[in-house]
């Protein structure tokens, strides 16, 4: 799993940060959280290709967060882009789609489906889960956790070896959580593999004041991504356009107990980030405000 930064900024775009957007590369697959102005531009900046974006979630309907979706999807059909995407938001995402889906002369050569999704909603993708929390912003908004599977326990090879398997195919089947034959005898996976494993957690807010339902959400989190909009001199100001500081932020992440925060949404004003940094790593050590385009991978657990 590798988190891309494709933009952490907010309000309008500045000279050191575009506007929101973030891609979770897994695999093969990719999945999108906000595509603000001048995402499908960052995109050709990074190692994502955005053929293989098969799904889009959408905050909420400020402009930072969604004006890139018309442009992206017509570079896509117009690029040849055969297999589905699917969008997803708050209430109206599908009245969203279907108006600049019929923006100029453009026809889609793919399929696109939008839903309008709820807190608590779920959706699944081929090997992970997004689930919907209500952020706190001045109009409707959503956060997202995106969770894997769990993965199978450590093959333990001492075990396999004094149940007589030999090594090759067998092993692999087993690995995949499959039962196996030989010599008339039928072995379960769990004769060979460990405890399962749980898979990695993502959690991405948008834009929001602190709130309990968002911390609940990244319980546990290997990373969160927060909104860290302006400095504790500026709480007033955040709190009145819905937003956090990134002390506020770093108070969720220590209370959620994850491994990582990343600051975005960073207001223009702040030319160097380094105030935000300091006040959220007084709260929650391992905070930093990602740099453009930066990638982070996150490791498996053991």
């Amino acid at each position: 799993m590798r988190v891309v930064f494709l933009g952490t900024g907010g309000t309008y775009p500045s000279k050191q940060r575009n506007v929101s957007s973030v891609v979770v590369q897994m695999g093969a697959d990719a999945v999108m959280f906000d595509c603000g102005e001048g995402t499908q531009r960052q995109l050709q900046h990074s190692t994502v290709s955005f053929m293989r974006i098969s799904s889009i979630f959408i905050s909420h309907f400020h402009a930072d967060h969604f004006l890139g979706l018309a442009g992206l999807v017509q570079s896509m059909s117009l690029n040849g882009r055969k297999t589905p995407l699917s969008i997803h938001g708050p209430d109206g995402c599908e009245r969203l789609v279907e108006s600049f889906l019929g923006l100029g002369y453009f026809k889609s050569g793919f399929e696109i489906t939008a839903h309008d999704m709820a807190p608590e909603d779920t959706f699944d993708l081929d090997a992970s889960r997004v689930t919907c929390a209500a952020a706190d912003h001045t109009v409707p908004a959503l956060a997202f956790s995106l969770e894997e599977s769990e993965r199978p326990g450590r093959f333990d090879l001492e075990k396999a070896r004094a149940l007589g398997i030999p090594e090759g195919p067998l092993y692999r089947e087993l690995q995949q959580g499959r039962r196996i034959e030989i010599g008339g005898r039928v072995i379960d996976s769990a004769d060979v593999l460990g405890e399962p494993r749980s898979g990695r957690k993502l959690v991405y807010t948008g834009d929001t004041k602190p709130c309990e339902a968002i911390a609940e959400l990244s319980r546990g989190a290997d990373v969160l991504i927060h909104d860290s909009t302006f400095a504790d001199a500026h709480a007033t100001i955040a709190h009145d356009f819905g937003h956090s500081t990134a002390t506020e932020a770093a108070e969720t992440a220590k209370k959620a107990g994850v491994r990582r925060l990343f600051l975005v949404h960073i207001s223009p004003r702040y030319e160097d980030v380094i105030v935000l940094e300091d006040e959220a790593r007084r709260v929650f050590e391992r905070s930093d405000v990602p740099l453009e385009l930066s990638e982070h991978d996150i490791p498996n657990h053991d």
